[in-house]
């Protein structure tokens, strides 16, 4: 399982994500993204990101974090994403 954080810029990721998510071998691993913003959602990143990487790669929605984030919220936001 591979998991990154990033802020988002005018709705996507920034640019060095991509490079980095071309520059590995991501095939059958799980890519769980989140990230923080002043303000605006995740917008397209996931579209953008998707296309950095393998189709065989098992992807999670892009979870925005933003402003004051509970203990409990990160758990629960991971208990729901079902990975062992």
């Amino acid at each position: 399982m591979a998991t990154f954080y990033y802020p988002i810029w005018w709705y996507i990721a920034p640019t060095i994500i991509n490079t980095f998510l071309e520059s590995y071998d991501f095939k059958g691993k799980t890519i769980v993204p989140f990230a923080t913003s002043g303000g605006s959602g995740a917008g397209k990143t996931d579209m953008y990101l998707h296309a950095s990487c393998s189709e065989e790669v098992n992807w999670k929605p892009t979870t925005m974090l933003n402003g004051n984030v509970t203990k409990e919220k990160i758990k629960k936001w991971l208990d729901n994403m079902h990975i062992s």
